[in-house]
């Protein structure tokens, strides 16, 4: 009898529960469009959770969406806070993968003095300007990472939350809502503010910020069938002139005006028993992901605020079933069972894949894809590399998504180099690079260097990779050059010699990784030396030369222009060989050396160089060049010359600007540098000795390119002033 009491009243509570819970009212979510401000949304969330508060429907914009989507997915509270503070926002907000992901070889275009901006050009020679500053290779990258397994949930309530996103036809102005498609490409084209970030084409259509037509989804939500909304305002007021005083100020601005009247609209049709949640948000703009913590505590108090209201909301039991097996971590990581390259590039499907290295049979490993991504996108065929994964019952395929570039694959790159003694006497420089890409399937391509003023050159070289994977390739090349080489006698200048060469040549390397490479190549070249400056009776030079070499690089700079950590290294050995042609049998070898290490703001880069010629030989063509800035400072650009060099040098710098977290980051850099180094020749009739040099720069990372200005000066008496615009050591 006792029993069946409890039974009878196990029986009258569940009932209980049950009427309470379906006379309970649904509740919808909106959460508005805002960029950084967006990230406030976390703790209202956070908030709602602590109250008890069940959310039935989600409809979001722009970073509303990009909140909305992670949740309606089955993210936690905890999962969402931790990676809006510990993602990377500008890594995330641009294109450029880490420098340590990009081939070899891409890393070698920055060096010279060439400028890191570059116009590309399409087959038909026409110039290719992009849609957007930022394409969104690293943030749809991001996304597809984050929602690896919700990606092929087509119809969006059958997510752990109905989710809705929005987007604007920029075509046509219209509203575009999405209630099923692929969830992270979605969420990248609800957040693609006009021109900052580039259009998502998707059945047809140019997506752009759905904050254009509908910043504060209320509409949205109200078709999902909720009974209530709770809507989550992150707008702010327009500001005054006079606190429009930077770009970025202009930047916030213009994404007020353009979501400013649609939200009033949506406001308006508040009903008595909707609940507005307004962060106070004014002293945060749409680029401060810095202060993340500060913006998600704003949402959670303002949302606290509101307890006595949110209090009837109370769910009476959790039948999110759905929700918590989401929550799983499993969930996120799939067994792939095949991958699927989908291509309309230049390069074969086979180049695409060789840099996928998940194995099949085993979890989707997210951090190695990633990398793998980025690779892929580091040359320089794409406008975007994307993935996906495709569930059918127990197969999941990984899908690359490699879309070629349609505003062109060939790249020009310009340079400009500048030194002056103080004295009266100066040099410049100005170079550019012209680099033809996917010439085949392989991926070949033809890199042509060109520089006039103090030095002279034209270099023209074809790189055919062997292999998918560009691990073996042949490079032939064309190196024509000229430079002023000085002659000395008893350690002092009796002439400066103008020293033409002509040669040409065969590489055949190895790649190592994204690091490093090794290459073997024989040569000829030939030319004449004659006196530019000084005694006049010094006989003319004339000279053949035939080499082999061997040359070694190895790059881990995290920056080639202002490095913060990583290692450069390269090493030649040659041999000149009158067997190939050559006047004089002698050897050479030149190794340089750089490594940085940071602490916060500080930098310190220490490094040299030593350069040597073993045997004898003619002074004038056997002879290595340094000088300008922190190669000797003091001197002008390339005035120190011998048949051997040693340099040492210690270099700090310091990061006077704050961090941003856009791409739209130029760092202003105060320095300094100490160093040693000496020159001489194997005849003993010069020996500089060893020379101390110290110089101070300020450095700045424009839209160009990093810009240096230089002073420095040595135990030689020497002065110079320089400016340099894309190299700096």
């Amino acid at each position: 009898m006792r029993r069946l009491l409890l039974c009878l009243l196990l029986s009258l509570t569940s009932l209980a529960l049950c009427a309470a819970e379906a006379a309970r009212p649904k509740v919808g979510l909106v959460l508005s469009g805002g960029a950084a401000r967006g990230l406030a949304h976390i703790g209202v969330l956070k908030a709602l959770e602590e109250q008890g508060v069940k959310i039935d429907a989600i409809a979001g914009t722009s970073m509303g969406a990009v909140i909305g989507g992670l949740y309606a997915s089955g993210y936690k509270i905890d999962e969402l806070e931790k990676l809006a503070l510990a993602i990377d926002w500008q890594q995330a907000l641009s294109d450029a993968p880490p420098r340590k992901d990009i081939p070899f070889r891409r890393k070698q275009d920055d060096r010279d003095f060439l400028v890191k901006q570059r116009l590309s050009f399409r087959d038909d020679g026409s110039l290719g300007l992009p849609l957007g500053v930022i394409q969104g290779q690293n943030l749809a990258l991001l996304l597809e990472s984050l929602l690896a397994h919700a990606s092929d949930t087509r119809d969006f309530d059958k997510l752990p939350i109905p989710f809705r996103a929005v987007a604007t036809d920029i075509a046509s102005g219209e509203k575009v809502v999405f209630r099923k498609g692929h969830l992270p490409q979605v969420i990248r084209a609800s957040m693609s503010i006009p021109a900052v970030f580039a259009p998502v084409e998707l059945d047809g259509r140019l997506l752009v910020d759905g904050g254009m037509v509908d910043n504060i989804p209320l509409d949205i939500v109200r078709e999902m069938g909720v009974d209530m909304a709770i809507v989550v305002d992150i707008g702010t007021p327009l500001r005054n002139r006079k606190q429009l005083a930077t770009v970025v100020d202009v930047l916030n601005q213009s994404i007020t005006l353009m979501t400013r009247r649609n939200s009033e609209e949506q406001l308006a049709s508040l009903h008595r028993d909707d609940i507005l949640v307004q962060p106070p948000l004014s002293s945060f703009g749409v680029t401060d992901f810095g202060r993340a913590q500060d913006m998600i505590d704003a949402g959670y108090r303002a949302t606290r605020l509101l307890d006595p209201r949110l209090a009837s909301l109370r769910r009476v039991n959790d039948t999110a079933v759905q929700l918590a097996e989401a929550r799983s971590a499993g969930q996120r990581t799939p067994v792939i069972t095949a991958i699927k390259v989908e291509n309309d590039s230049k390069v074969s499907d086979d180049v695409i894949r060789y840099y996928i290295r998940q194995p099949i049979g085993e979890p989707l490993e997210l951090d190695r894809l990633r990398t793998d991504m980025g690779t892929l996108y580091g040359l320089d065929y794409f406008d975007r590399v994307q993935y996906r994964v495709v569930h059918k019952g127990d197969e999941n395929t990984l899908v690359i998504n490699a879309r070629g570039r349609r505003g062109g694959t060939d790249y020009l790159r310009l340079g400009l180099n500048l030194s002056d003694d103080l004295r009266g006497d100066s040099a410049f420089n100005l170079g550019a690079s012209y680099r033809v890409n996917g010439i085949n399937r392989l991926g070949a391509e033809w890199l042509t260097r060109a520089q006039i003023g103090d030095k002279q050159e034209l270099y023209s070289e074809f790189y055919q990779p062997l292999d998918t994977g560009s691990r073996y390739f042949v490079a032939p090349y064309l190196d024509i050059g000229s430079q002023n080489i000085e002659a000395t006698l008893d350690n002092d200048p009796i002439a400066e010699y103008r020293l033409e060469r002509y040669g040409f040549g065969l590489n055949l390397g190895r790649q190592i990784g994204n690091n490093g490479e090794v290459r073997l190549g024989v040569g000829q070249a030939w030319g004449q030396a004659e006196v530019r400056i000084g005694e006049q009776g010094l006989p003319k030079v004339n000279f053949n030369e035939g080499f082999y070499d061997l040359k070694y690089s190895f790059d881990t700079l995290d920056n080639v222009y202002f490095p913060h950590s990583g290692e450069d290294v390269s090493l030649t050995l040659r041999q000149f060989e009158p067997g190939l042609g050559s006047d004089q049998r002698y050897r050479q070898w030149d190794m340089k050396l750089d490594k940085a290490l940071s602490s916060g703001p500080n930098t310190w880069v220490f490094g040299g160089r030593y350069a040597r010629t073993l045997d004898d030989a003619e002074v004038v063509t056997s002879s290595f060049v340094m000088g300008g800035a922190r190669q000797l400072s003091g001197f002008r650009q390339d005035s120190v010359s011998g048949q051997n060099l040693s340099l040492m040098r210690m270099v700090y710098y310091r990061r006077l600007t704050p961090r941003s977290y856009l791409p739209l980051d130029f760092p202003l850099y105060l320095g300094g540098s100490l160093e040693r180094g000496r020159a001489w020749n194997n005849d003993n009739e010069f020996d500089s000795g060893y020379i101390n040099a110290a110089s101070i720069f300020l450095g700045f990372e424009t839209p160009l390119g990093p810009l240096n200005f230089s002073y420095g000066m040595n135990t030689e008496n020497q002065k110079a002033f320089y400016l340099n615009l894309g190299q700096t050591f």
